[in-house]
C-alpha cells in the first residue's frame, strides 16, 4: 500500500488521493492489495485512470525491501527499510503439513533489552504503524497464501498496541483468521491489560516468560523488575477467564541458566496446566548464552509431561539465516 505519512493511516491516504470517486474504491484497492497484488495495474475494476493517480501520489508499500535471505529449510527473512531508513525484519516459515506463517515486528529495534534476544541490542527507533505492520505480510502474500501471523518479530507489541491490534483486526481480510494470529508479550502490562480489555476478537495471546521465579527472570529480563510475575501471570488468567483460550508460555532454554529439573518443577508449580501451555524453546545463538542439550531439554519436558502441564519443543525455522525466534538483529545475511 502506500507511503508513510506520520499520523495517517495508508487507507486514509488512499480515501482522500480518491476523494472525488466513488466511496468504495478505496475499498477496492485494500481487496486487491490482500488478496496479494503487487501493482495498481493489477487492480481491473479500478479505472486506469485512478490506477494511474494512485501510481503518482501513493506508493504502493509503506516498506523498501532491502534483502531476501533464504534458509536451506525453505524459511525467508526479509529486511526492509521505513520511509526514513529503519530496518524492520520479518520471516516467512513454510512447514511440512502446507502451514505458511509469517513473523511480523511490531517496532524497529526494541527497548526492553532481553538479554538472550538479538534485537535487544539494537538501538530502538520507533513504533511501526499499522500499515508498516501489514506490509510485511503483504510482502509474503504476493508470493503465496499465507495463514498464521505471529506478533514476535523485532519488538515488543504491547508497548504498540493500538497500531498491533489495528493491524490483526485487517488479516483476515490477507487470509489469516484471528484464531491463527498470535500476539507475544514479555508482559509490559499497560499494554497487555489493554489488550484483554478491548480485542474481543479470539487472537491467541503469547507470554515471552523464559524463567519461573522473579530473581532469574529479572536477570534474563529486566522488564520483570517493573513488572514482576505475579502481576503478569493474573493478568494472563484473566484472558484465560474471559476468553477461554490458553496462553502459549515462551521459554527459552538457556544451557545453565533456566533448564534444570529443579526449574522445571517451580514452572509446574507457578503455571495452571488448565490456563498455560508451554512452548520450549532452543536456544538460537546470539553470543551471550549457550543454547541447552537436546538431552538437557527433554529431561526438562519429562517433568513437565509428569505434571500433565501441556508442552511442546518448537521447531527451529531458519537458523542458518538468523531468522529463527530470538536472531532478527537487521542483518543482511
Amino acid at each position: 500500500m502506500a507511503a508513510r505519512y506520520r499520523g495517517r493511516v495508508n487507507l486514509d491516504l488512499v480515501a482522500d488521493t480518491l476523494a472525488q470517486e466513488p466511496t468504495y474504491r478505496a475499498r477496492q484497492v485494500w481487496e486487491w492489495a490482500a488478496r496479494g497484488a503487487s501493482s495498481y495495474d493489477e487492480m481491473t475494476n479500478v479505472p486506469a485512470r485512478t490506477r494511474a493517480l494512485l501510481e503518482e501520489r501513493v506508493p504502493f508499500s509503506t516498506l523498501e525491501l532491502v534483502h531476501e535471505a533464504r534458509s536451506a529449510d525453505r524459511t525467508v527473512k526479509a529486511l526492509f527499510h521505513t520511509a526514513e531508513g529503519h530496518p524492520v525484519e520479518a520471516v516467512l516459515m513454510r512447514y511440512r503439513d502446507g502451514r505458511r506463517s509469517v513473523c511480523v515486528s511490531s517496532q524497529s529495534g526494541c527497548p526492553l533489552t532481553c538479554t538472550f534476544c538479538a534485537t535487544g541490542q539494537m538501538q530502538f527507533r520507533r513504533n511501526l504503524t499499522a500499515w508498516e505492520i501489514l506490509d510485511q505480510a503483504l510482502h509474503f502474500r504476493r508470493v503465496e497464501p499465507i495463514d498464521h501471523v505471529v506478533f514476535m518479530g523485532m519488538g515488543e507489541p504491547m508497548l504498540n498496541v493500538d497500531e498491533v491490534i489495528a493491524a490483526a483486526r485487517r488479516l483476515p481480510d490477507v487470509g489469516v483468521t484471528h484464531r491463527r494470529t498470535t500476539v507475544s508479550t514479555v508482559g509490559w502490562l499497560p499494554g497487555l491489560t489493554r489488550f484483554i480489555d478491548e480485542v474481543d476478537e479470539p487472537i491467541r495471546l503469547a507470554l515471552s516468560l523464559h524463567a519461573p521465579a522473579d530473581a532469574l527472570r529479572s536477570e534474563i529480563m529486566p522488564v520483570n523488575d517493573r513488572y514482576p510475575l505475579e502481576d503478569v501471570l493474573r493478568e494472563c488468567r484473566r484472558y484465560f477467564d474471559l476468553r477461554g483460550r490458553k496462553i502459549f508460555v515462551e521459554y527459552v532454554m538457556l544451557d545453565g541458566v533456566n533448564d534444570t529439573a529443579e526449574h522445571a518443577h517451580e514452572l509446574v508449580d507457578l503455571l495452571d496446566r488448565t490456563v498455560f501451555k508451554v512452548n520450549l524453546i532452543p536456544y538460537n545463538p546470539t553470543g551471550m548464552y549457550e543454547g541447552s542439550s537436546r538431552t538437557r531439554i527433554a529431561a526438562f519436558k519429562s517433568v513437565l509431561d509428569a505434571a500433565r502441564l501441556p508442552s511442546t519443543v518448537r521447531l527451529t525455522r531458519g537458523r542458518d539465516i538468523a531468522a529463527a525466534c530470538g536472531q532478527l538483529a537487521a542483518s543482511a545475511t
